[in-house]
C-alpha cells in the first residue's frame, strides 16, 4: 500500500513524493482563489512582448515632426482598437477596456512622449521612456494607481508593436482546452479570453479584486491569483487549477484530474438550475442582485436569476470623453438599464471617477496619493454641477421608464457628506443611499443612516483601506482578502446599524460573489448581495442549502478567528 507524504512546505508551494520511494513527484502550488471551478490542461503562457530596439541615436531635427506623427497614429490606433473591444464586451471587461483606451490617449503620457521626440528620441524610445516615467510615478503613489502599471506597460507594448509593424502582443489561441499561467494580464488580454479554450487561469501577481480576477469571474473561468512559484512552471506542463481551494497540481494523475473537472461541471449544472428568488433553506429572504455597467450588461444579467441590479456603475459614459455627456445623453444610457430590469430594484452609483479613472473634462490636482485623494463624491466638492447634472439624468431616465431607482454615492466618509447628498437626491424624487468603503463610514453607519434610506458595502475598497494594503500587491493579497476578520467586523457593525434603523444594508463588492462568504454576510445581517451575473446562481443556490441559524453560527465563528484561513476553515466546518 502506498501513499504520499509532504517533504517540503514553503509558504504556497508544496512538493510531495511517493511514500514508497519510487521517485515519482508532484508539485502543488497555492494561491488566493477568486473564481470557483476546476480546469485541467496543458499550460500556455502569453506571447513575448515586443523587444524595444536599442537607441540608434538622435533623430535629425527635420524628421522629428514625422516621428511625432508616427507616434500619434500608433497611439490613436491602439486606443481605437481598445474602444472597439470595449463596445463588444460587457460588464467590468467593457469598463476596464474603456479606461485603458483613455490611458492610450492620456494627455500627460502623450505629452511626455512628444517632448522626448522633440529632443531627438525615436517614437519607440519616446514611448518606452514616457511609460517608465509614469510607471515609476504610479508605483511610488501606490494604491489604485499602482494597479495601473501593468495596464500602462500593456499600452506601451501595443503602441510599440504598432510603430514597428509587428503583431499586437497578447495571449495565444490554443488548439485545445488549456490553462493560462502569467505573471499578470492586462485587461485587454483577459477580456478577450475564450472560456471554451482557456479553462483555467493563474497569475503570480494580482489580488482578489484585480482586473484579472474581476473579468475572470465575469467569464466564469476558474482563477487563482498571487501564486508563489508560478513563474517557474514551463509552458506545456499539465496542470489542474482548482479555483475553489486555490490549489494547482502539476502533472497530476490525468484520470483523477479529468474526474475533478467533471465533478466541478456537474456542480455547475446543478447551480445553473437555480432560478431564485434568494432565500435561505428556511425561507429567510435575501435579494440576489447583479452588478452592471451599461444597457448591454444589464440585458445579459436579466437572463440570469438576478432579481435586480445592486450596483449600476455609471463611469462608462464619462470615461474616454473630452467633454461631459449631456443630461439627455446620460438619461438615455441610464434608461437602458432601468428598462432591462423594469419593475425590479435598480441601485445606481453616481460617478466613481478620479484616481485611476481620471476625467478628461475635469481638472485633477497633482496628488501625492490619488487613492486617498479626489475621487468618488469628492469630485463634486470641486464641481457640484457634475453631480447635479448626473442626478438630473437619472431622474429623467426614471421618469421616462416609470421607474424608481435607488441612488448611492461612492467614497462617503462623513455623516455630513451623506446628509448633503441625500438632500440632492430627494430633491429629484429619488431614494438616497451611500457606499460604505471607508472604515470611518462603517464606524459612523448609525449616524449616516439618519440621513439616507440604505447602505451598500463595497468590500473591495473597504478591505484595502481597512488593512492599509494595496489590493494589487501579490505579497499583500492575504491582507486584502475580504475574509479578513477585521473587515468582517466592520461589515457586522454596519449591518447592525441597519437593523437598528430598520433600513437595508447590502454588499456589492467582490465578497458577494463568494458563495461561502455570502452565507457569512447574511449571517452578519446583510439584506442583499450583488455580484457579477455569472456568480448570481452560485450564490443563490448555496444560500438555499443553509438555514439562517447556520449562517449566523458561521458568521459568529468567522468573527472569532484571527486569520482568513482560520475563518474559511471555521465556516466550512459549519456550512460544508
Amino acid at each position: 500500500m502506498t501513499g504520499s507524504v509532504s517533504t517540503a512546505s514553503t509558504g504556497h508551494a508544496d512538493t510531495t513524493v511517493d511514500a514508497a520511494g519510487t521517485g515519482a513527484a508532484q508539485t502543488t502550488l497555492r494561491g488566493t482563489p477568486v473564481v470557483p471551478g476546476v480546469g485541467y490542461g496543458r499550460v500556455i503562457r502569453p506571447g513575448a512582448r515586443p523587444s524595444i530596439p536599442a537607441d540608434t541615436g538622435e533623430v535629425p531635427e527635420a524628421d522629428r515632426e514625422s516621428e511625432k506623427a508616427v507616434f500619434d497614429a500608433a497611439a490613436n490606433a491602439v486606443a481605437t482598437r481598445l474602444r472597439g473591444r470595449a463596445e463588444l464586451a460587457t460588464g467590468a471587461a467593457s469598463e476596464v477596456l474603456s479606461a485603458n483606451a483613455a490611458m492610450a490617449t492620456d494627455r500627460g503620457w502623450l505629452g511626455a512622449a512628444r517632448a522626448s521626440i522633440a529632443k531627438g528620441s525615436s517614437a519607440v524610445a519616446a514611448t518606452a521612456a514616457a511609460t517608465e516615467k509614469f510607471a515609476a510615478m504610479f508605483t511610488q503613489l501606490g494604491g489604485l494607481m499602482a494597479e495601473r502599471v501593468t495596464d500602462l506597460r500593456d499600452i506601451r507594448d501595443r503602441v510599440i508593436a504598432e510603430i514597428l509593424g509587428v503583431p499586437e502582443p497578447g495571449v495565444p489561441v490554443p488548439d485545445e482546452p488549456s490553462v493560462l499561467f502569467a505573471d499578470d494580464l492586462a485587461p485587454a488580454d483577459t477580456a478577450g479570453l475564450d472560456p471554451a479554450l482557456i479553462v483555467g487561469l493563474a497569475t503570480s501577481l494580482g489580488g482578489p479584486t484585480s482586473h484579472t480576477a474581476i473579468i475572470a469571474r465575469q467569464l466564469g473561468i476558474p482563477c487563482i491569483v498571487a501564486v508563489a512559484g508560478l513563474d517557474d512552471i514551463a509552458a506545456g506542463t499539465n496542470a489542474s487549477v482548482d479555483g475553489t481551494s486555490g490549489r494547482i497540481d502539476l502533472e497530476p494523475d490525468a484520470d483523477s484530474a479529468r474526474a475533478a473537472v467533471v465533478s466541478a461541471r456537474d456542480e455547475l449544472d446543478r447551480v445553473s438550475q437555480w432560478v431564485g428568488p434568494g432565500t435561505t433553506a428556511d425561507g429567510h429572504a435575501v435579494d440576489i442582485l447583479a452588478n452592471v455597467q451599461d444597457g448591454a450588461g444589464a440585458r445579459a444579467a436579466r437572463s440570469s436569476a438576478a432579481d435586480g441590479v445592486g450596483l449600476f456603475r455609471t463611469e462608462l459614459c464619462f470615461l474616454d470623453r473630452d467633454s461631459e455627456p449631456t443630461v439627455d445623453e446620460q438619461a438615455e444610457i441610464y434608461a437602458q438599464v432601468l428598462d432591462a430590469f423594469a419593475g425590479k430594484k435598480v441601485v445606481v452609483r453616481t460617478l466613481d471617477a478620479g484616481s485611476d479613472k481620471p476625467l478628461r473634462f475635469a481638472t485633477h490636482p497633482d496628488e501625492a496619493n490619488p487613492a486617498l485623494g479626489i475621487r468618488g463624491i469628492r469630485i463634486a466638492e470641486a464641481d457640484r454641477g457634475i453631480l447635479y447634472r448626473q442626478l438630473d439624468g437619472i431622474a429623467a431616465a426614471a421618469k421616462a421608464t416609470d421607474s424608481s431607482p435607488w441612488v448611492m454615492a461612492p467614497m462617503i466618509a462623513t455623516a455630513l457628506e451623506a446628509k448633503d447628498f441625500a438632500a440632492d437626491v430627494r430633491e429629484r424624487g429619488l431614494t438616497p443611499g451611500v457606499m460604505i468603503e471607508i472604515p470611518a463610514a462603517a464606524l459612523l453607519a448609525e449616524h449616516i443612516l439618519e440621513h439616507v434610506d440604505f447602505l451598500s458595502i463595497g468590500t473591495n475598497d473597504l478591505a484595502q483601506y481597512t488593512m492599509a494594503a494595496d489590493r494589487m500587491s501579490a505579497q499583500l493579497a492575504g491582507l486584502t482578502d475580504p475574509w479578513q476578520p477585521a473587515v468582517l467586523a466592520l461589515v457586522a457593525h454596519t449591518a447592525a446599524a441597519g437593523a437598528k434603523a430598520g433600513k437595508p444594508v447590502g454588499v456589492c463588492g467582490e465578497a458577494a460573489a463568494d458563495p461561502l462568504l455570502a452565507c457569512v454576510l447574511v449571517g452578519l445581517g446583510i439584506t442583499s448581495l450583488s455580484a457579477a451575473s455569472a456568480a448570481v446562481a452560485h450564490v443563490g443556490s448555496k444560500l438555499a442549502t443553509v438555514t439562517l441559524a447556520q449562517c449566523k453560527e458561521a458568521a459568529a465563528a468567522a468573527l472569532k478567528t484571527d486569520s482568513t484561513a482560520a475563518a474559511r476553515e471555521a465556516v466550512s466546518a459549519i456550512l460544508g
